[in-house]
């Protein structure tokens, strides 16, 4: 049989098992018949998830073709030290949950917010919040999502030897179609198993480089002799300086409290025992796929010491170093971490659309004044529009995915993380507060990412984040403090102390005449 066929038809398996998981996701769905309950099906799973398809859920919408491709890219080119570099990641899922997760959940329960901007409109009560968020997602999105869609071709091309435009299509029409059809629960349930092929690939890749390149210590004498600079921590040339090490503890450390495809997830877990659960897989799993990945790529260079472009490098060695089939077996890791970022982009930037500007300026939020059955056709449109535009913006892709990737993550970052810390934790925080925030923040970011003025080796996003974070506390002392109503609302009684658990939940259960429901 022809070996490209013999790759592709793993694939092809896959991609139809995707399809499977969001026609099952919609026979079990338990969204009844009221829009409401169709919005909460469809955007939060009805708030069911427990531990283990938490933490896939959130590592897999976290990891992308940046960690699976981008990633391994630039540590060929830069050795160890990208490695090092990497691993900051490791916090993400326990740092997402410790630190969101429970009282995240109890206040989008207590305010009914199926979606972040739910969240923001309650604690703000501004319609500048709101929109500017809202528009902001849309644009972050689109640019984060066409580095998936260009990885995921890429891939499917380095791999397959099928034209890019193939891999595009094929793979830009399952991801939209599985997740317009599915919605939440089927996102969540690909992600689970995204996540779980992603470890194993990420695993049998990082041996069969170190059995190519003759043992882990041959390996690192190869690196060395290429150039002594790949087995330092600062890189050839110290191409990665430490100002750009601690940059990276803000974008991927603290920074990720912003990012939106992850926060949503806290407002979906079961109970406080599955979000506990998930925060220690989480941590495990991945750590454990970004080590092996990252890994892949730097050892990589020991074995194929010349590849033309660093995002070359993990489908080359998966295509070398395996025999097609199992070629076409674990190039799904790499395309279930683009995949299942994806999936959740469009679900958002879906619910954006519809929930948090349709809905609420059509019908004054109230759901109920459109049928499920509208909904569910304005969702399919909605997700297809915006894979379509993201498609026809990726037939013609640029180089360096990781860059663009980090591009949108700075972004999203700037706009959301200091209205959702605050909003959270701080009784003062106001809407002029969020607004100075979003705005000074998204245009200190830009002004530095397109000016690039000499920083010292310091990323575009640790100044953003101080900007944003004192034009957030100036904006707030300068206005009057939030309404009654809304203090009452988050904290309880005026005067009192911020209550850990609202009324109908405790430790993050719910219980009272509601409980079974």
């Amino acid at each position: 049989m022809n070996a490209h066929l013999m790759t592709i038809i793993p694939v092809i398996v896959y991609l139809i098992l995707s399809f499977g998981v969001a026609f099952w996701a919609r026979r079990r769905s338990s969204a009844g018949d009221s829009s409401q309950g169709f919005i909460e099906e469809y955007f939060i799973g009805g708030r069911s998830m427990g531990g283990f398809v938490l933490a896939m859920t959130i590592i897999a919408s976290y990891t992308s073709a940046s960690s699976f491709v981008g990633g391994p890219g630039v540590a060929y080119r830069f050795g160890l030290s990208w490695v090092f570099l990497a691993m900051i990641q490791v916090p993400t899922t326990f740092l997402t949950l410790g630190v969101l997760g429970k009282r995240f959940a109890i206040m989008a329960r207590k305010t009914q917010s199926v979606t972040l901007t739910d969240f923001l409109r309650a604690r703000f009560q501004s319609e500048a919040v709101v929109i500017l968020c809202s528009v902001a997602l849309l644009i972050f999105f689109m640019a984060a999502m066409l580095a998936q869609f260009i990885g995921g071709a890429r891939l499917f091309q380095a791999v397959t030897g099928y034209p890019y435009l193939v891999g595009l299509i094929l793979f830009g029409l399952t991801v939209v179609l599985y997740t317009a059809v599915g919605g939440f629960r089927a996102v969540v349930l690909t992600d689970a198993i995204q996540g779980l092929v992603m470890a194993i690939a990420a695993v049998v890749v990082l041996f069969a480089v170190i059995k190519a390149g003759g043992g882990l210590e041959q390996c690192i004498t190869t690196l060395k002799s290429i150039d002594p600079g790949l087995i330092t921590p600062t890189g050839p040339k110290d191409v990665v300086p430490k100002p750009f090490i601690l940059s990276f503890w803000i974008l991927v450390g603290l920074g990720i409290l912003g990012l939106p495809q992850t926060t949503q997830k806290c407002m979906a877990y079961r109970d406080s025992r599955a979000m506990h659960d998930a925060m220690i897989m989480g941590t495990l799993l991945i750590g454990f796929m970004i080590l092996c990945a990252h890994l892949s790529g730097t050892l990589g260079r020991a074995v194929i010491p010349d590849l033309p472009a660093g995002d070359l490098a993990m489908p080359t060695l998966i295509v070398k170093l395996l025999s097609p089939f199992w070629a076409g077996v674990f190039i799904a890791g790499p395309l279930a971490a683009i995949m299942s970022t994806v999936d959740s982009m469009l679900l958002l930037a879906s619910a954006a659309i519809i929930k948090d500007l349709y809905i609420q300026y059509k019908f004054d939020g109230d759901a109920s004044k459109m049928t499920p059955i509208s909904l569910k056709r304005m969702s399919l449109a909605s997700t297809a529009v915006i894979g379509l535009l993201v498609f026809l913006a990726a037939i013609q892709p640029p180089d360096l995915l990781v860059w663009i990737n980090l591009f949108a993550f700075g972004g999203l970052e700037a706009v959301y993380l200091w209205p959702i810390i605050m909003g959270l934790y701080w009784k003062r925080a106001n809407a002029s507060g969020a607004v100075c925030s979003i705005v000074f923040g998204t245009a200190a970011f830009f002004a530095l990412t397109i000016l690039k003025p000499d920083m010292g080796g310091v990323h575009a996003i640790v100044p953003t984040v101080a900007i944003s974070f004192f034009a957030f506390v100036a904006g707030t002392y300068l206005t009057p403090p939030p309404a009654d109503r809304i203090i009452q609302l988050f904290w309880g009684k005026i005067g009192d102390e911020p209550q850990p658990v609202s009324a109908g939940w405790r430790d993050g259960e719910r219980t009272g005449p509601r409980a079974r429901e």
